[in-house]
């Protein structure tokens, strides 16, 4: 049996090996296309179409004046900004009220669906009613949670300037909003983790989905799909928006660009949820690749290697196990967490990620443990192909 686990732990450290290089090796191309981007985002005016920032709301966060304030210093000529939550008294919709008022140059529309919403997720019917109001023919969908440099939008607008282009997103690092050891491990697991996966997916199949935190899209294709209504059933709407921008024939771009996407889970519990609700979506949105996605963690298998090679006799070839499985996550945390979206937290990198790896693998295995989430303060159950219901 001992044979068996240490045969499992290597195999294991093999095929997270294989995409440890897998991602660094796609590393340098994204980075010289972010090198040629910089250069034409250096000429002036460049492309710089007129934008429609959709902001939906619901309630307030930790930060959020700031980082709805970061929106409204945007370098760029022509742009307005809508808001919508569910009514109009709601918390974050207040806030943004009281922001746009320092920026009176800037053009906001402030809007709310009223009641119950006619769909399970929510979002869809804000995303909806903001589409309608908007003036412009590319919408920019930017989550509460996140907060951008003055060239935010100019980099989102490049990759339009090629006309094959239908939807975008970009790449994002976490930062812990208010420290503690909890907020960020998430946050390390954001910057790494999640934009390893990316750069796999895209180097095997190309982009077929977005990602949440700053997604664009042409007005036309959204239309073409049938409107944001598509996600009414969805927890994961910006995969469906993303996959269905692909299956209608658009290219889907990756930007050079990172944001930032605060955490604003600082204790254990609301951390737990939020990144096994994230795995569930995962599960149900794409099972094929959740599945494998086990064969992607590295610490799990080099622990089990250790124990079972130092229960054979063999302690120092498994402590080599361990510190081989540890040596690719921080291969991947320098070159994707520091290299590709510029996170500076050097004791996330090197000294949390090979932790986080190793929840990673832990929040995989409790995706597989029932299909309820609690999402916005509602309980939902997940359904085959991503959808959701109210739970009974």
């Amino acid at each position: 049996m001992l044979y068996v686990l240490l045969g499992l732990a290597v195999f294991g450290l093999s095929t997270s090996t294989v995409f440890a290089g897998m991602v660094l090796a796609a590393v340098p191309g994204y980075l010289r296309e972010r090198r040629q981007a910089l250069l034409q985002l250096t000429a002036r005016p460049g492309f710089t179409p007129p934008l429609t920032l959709l902001k939906p709301l619901h309630g307030s966060e930790p930060g959020l004046e700031a980082h709805l304030a970061s929106f409204f210093e945007q370098d760029y000529p022509e742009y307005e900004i809508l808001f919508c939550a569910r009514s109009a008294e709601d918390a974050g919709l207040e806030t943004a009220l009281r922001v746009a008022s320092r920026y009176p140059r800037i053009s906001a529309k402030f809007l709310w669906t009223g009641g119950e919403p006619d769909y399970i997720n929510a979002k869809a019917a804000s995303m909806e009613k903001m589409e309608a109001a908007a003036t412009y023919q590319i919408l920019v969908i930017s989550d509460s949670d996140v907060r951008v440099t003055p060239d935010y939008l100019r980099a989102v607008a490049l990759p339009f300037a090629d006309e094959r282009v239908g939807g975008m997103c970009c790449v994002y690092r976490g930062v812990a909003a208010e420290g503690g050891l909890w907020a960020r491990l998430e946050a390390v697991g954001m910057s790494v983790e999640m934009t390893a996966g990316v750069l796999a997916a895209q180097s095997m199949e190309g982009m077929q989905f977005v990602l949440g935190p700053t997604m664009a899209f042409r007005r036309d294709v959204i239309r073409r799909m049938g409107g944001f209504k598509v996600t009414a059933d969805y927890c994961a709407d910006d995969f469906v928006l993303g996959n269905e921008t692909f299956k209608l024939g658009e290219t889907v771009a990756l930007s050079h660009h990172a944001i930032d996407h605060m955490v604003i889970n600082a204790s254990f519990a609301n951390s737990l949820k939020h990144q096994v609700r994230w795995m569930k979506s995962t599960r149900f949105s794409r099972p094929t690749g959740h599945f494998g996605t086990a064969l992607s963690f590295s610490v799990p298998f080099g622990l089990l290697g250790w124990v079972a090679a130092a229960a054979l006799g063999y302690p120092w070839w498994g402590l080599g196990l361990f510190g081989w499985s540890v040596a690719t996550r921080l291969a991947l945390a320098i070159g994707v967490g520091r290299g590709v979206v510029g996170d500076k937290s050097w004791f996330g990198l090197l000294a949390l990620y090979p932790l986080r790896d190793l929840m990673g693998f832990g929040f995989w295995v409790a995706s597989y443990w029932g299909s309820k989430i609690l999402w916005r303060g509602r309980v939902f159950e997940l359904l085959s192909g991503g959808k959701m219901r109210a739970a009974k």
